[in-house]
C-alpha cells in the first residue's frame, strides 16, 4: 500500500500559501512564503495575526502578519526538527499563548515555543510499548487534535498506520503517557487524515481514513461506530461546529459527503461533487453554514449548506448525547461478552489440556499393566517349559535304571 502524500514530490508542491477573504475570492488578501511547502497551517486561536505552520522538510515556522508579513518570523533548526513532513501543528494551551504542538510521520510529537525554535521544549517518541498485538513498535503520526475542554495535556494523534494513539502528558510514567487504541478489526486500512473531536461531546471523536468514518470514546479501545464503505477513498473530514450529529468527509473521486446522524445513521444524508480533483481538505466556518473544500490542484471552494445542515434540531444533542452512551454500553457489553468466551475457551483449553495428561497417565497405567501381565505370562511360561523338561529328564533316568535289575532277575 502506497499513498501519493506520503510518497510526494517536493518540486510538484507550490512554495507559497494564500489567506483568503470570503468576500474577496478572486485575489488572496496575502502570500505566505516559508522555506519548504507547508503541509499544515493553524491560526492562534488567542492572537489572529498569528500562525504557525509545518514543512514538508520538517521545519516548524511562525508567521506574525503585523511584524513580517510574508515570511516567517522564526523557523526551526533542520537537525533539531522533525526528519518527515510535519502533518500536523496546533496551538496548545499556554499562560504565554506561545506553546504549539507538532506531528510527523518520523514518530515524533514535539513541543514548541514560538517565540524560541532553535530546539523543542520537549518530545514523545509515539510507541507502542508492551502493547499486546504491536510490542515496542513507533508509529507515524499523520493527524492530530487538540481540544482544550477536553483536557488541557490531552492529545490525540492519529497514525500512519491506521491507528489511533492518545498521549497524556500528565501522566508520563505510564509509556510516556500513551494509550493505543484497537490495532486489529478497529484499526483503518490506511493513513488517518483527520481526527476530530465532537464540538459538544468531546469524549467522542471520530477518525476518517481508508473508506471509512469511525467514531471512537475515549475509555474504550474500540470504535463504537463505523460508516458504511465510500465508494472512494477518504481524504479528510470534520464535525459540524454548530450541529453535534453532523459530520463532513471529502472523498478522492471530488465529492463531499454529509452525514446526519440525527437523521439516519445507516447512510448518508446528502453527497455533492465539488471538483473533478481529489479533494483534499475540510473545514466549517463557527457559523455552521460555510464549508470551505480545498483539492489537490489548489483550487478552494467555499460553500454554503441549508439551514437544516446548520442549525441545531430540537432535542438533538440529548439524542445524540443518547445514541453514543447507547453504542458505547453496546460495545462495553460485546467487550466483556468476548472476554468471557475467551476465559472459557481458555479453561477449555486447559481442561482439554488436563484431560490428554490424565489420559495419557491412564493408557500409561494400562500399557504398564499389560506389559507386566506378559512377562507373568512369560515368566510361567519359561518356568513351566522348564519343569516339563526336567520331568521328561527324569523319567529317563528311571527307566535306565530298572532294566537291568530284570535282566539279572531272568538269569
Amino acid at each position: 500500500f502506497q499513498d501519493p502524500r506520503f510518497l510526494g514530490d517536493t518540486a510538484a508542491l507550490p512554495m507559497q500559501s494564500y489567506i483568503w477573504d470570503i468576500t474577496n475570492p478572486n485575489t488572496p488578501e496575502m502570500e505566505l512564503l516559508p522555506s519548504s511547502p507547508l503541509c499544515c497551517l493553524r491560526y492562534n486561536p488567542k492572537v489572529p495575526e498569528q500562525l504557525v505552520g509545518g514543512s514538508y522538510n520538517g521545519l516548524i515556522s511562525f508567521f506574525d502578519l503585523r511584524k513580517s508579513g510574508s515570511k516567517p518570523c522564526e523557523t526551526s533548526v533542520i537537525e533539531n526538527s522533525h526528519h518527515d513532513p510535519v502533518y500536523d501543528a496546533y496551538w496548545v494551551s499556554s499562560k504565554t499563548g506561545n506553546l504549539c504542538a507538532s506531528v510527523s510521520t518520523d514518530g515524533q510529537m514535539l513541543w514548541w515555543d514560538t517565540r524560541r525554535l532553535r530546539e523543542p521544549l520537549d518530545r514523545i517518541e509515539l510507541n507502542t510499548g508492551k502493547h499486546l498485538h504491536l510490542p515496542d513498535t513507533t508509529l507515524g503520526g499523520s493527524s492530530m487534535e487538540y481540544l482544550q475542554e477536553s483536557g488541557p495535556s490531552k492529545y490525540l494523534v492519529g497514525t500512519e498506520q491506521g491507528v489511533v494513539m492518545s498521549v497524556n502528558v500528565r501522566n508520563k510514567k505510564a509509556n510516556n503517557g500513551i494509550t493505543v487504541y484497537d490495532t486489529m478489526a478497529g484499526r483503518h486500512h490506511g493513513p488517518i487524515y483527520s481526527i476530530k473531536r465532537n464540538p459538544v461531546h468531546s469524549k467522542f471523536f471520530m477518525t476518517v481514513g481508508d473508506w471509512t468514518a469511525k467514531i471512537w470514546v475515549e475509555d474504550l479501545k474500540t470504535p463504537i461506530l463505523t460508516t458504511k464503505y465510500h465508494p472512494a477513498y477518504l481524504t479528510s473530514g470534520c464535525w459540524s461546529p454548530t450541529r453535534p450529529g453532523v459530520f463532513y468527509v471529502t472523498r478522492e473521486d471530488g465529492v463531499l459527503d454529509v452525514w446526519d446522524l440525527f437523521y439516519r445513521q445507516s447512510d448518508l444524508a446528502y453527497s455533492h461533487k465539488v471538483s473533478d480533483a481529489a479533494l483534499s481538505s475540510i473545514s466549517v466556518h463557527s457559523s455552521g453554514k460555510l464549508v470551505s473544500v480545498g483539492d489537490q490542484n489548489g483550487t478552494v471552494s467555499l460553500l454554503q449548506v441549508c439551514d437544516s445542515l446548520a442549525v441545531q434540531q430540537s432535542n438533538e444533542k440529548l439524542a445524540i448525547s443518547g445514541m453514543f452512551e447507547r453504542e458505547t454500553k453496546r460495545e462495553k457489553n460485546l467487550e466483556v461478552r468476548s472476554k468471557e468466551l475467551a476465559r472459557k475457551q481458555q479453561q477449555i483449553k486447559q481442561q482439554m489440556v488436563q484431560q490428554k495428561a490424565q489420559e495419557s497417565d491412564e493408557q500409561a497405567a494400562a500399557d504398564m499393566s499389560k506389559l507386566l501381565q506378559k512377562l507373568d505370562e512369560d515368566f510361567l511360561s519359561i518356568v513351566q517349559t522348564q519343569d516339563a523338561a526336567l520331568g521328561g529328564e527324569g523319567a529317563g533316568q528311571a527307566g535306565a535304571g530298572q532294566a537291568p535289575s530284570h535282566q539279572e532277575h531272568k538269569e
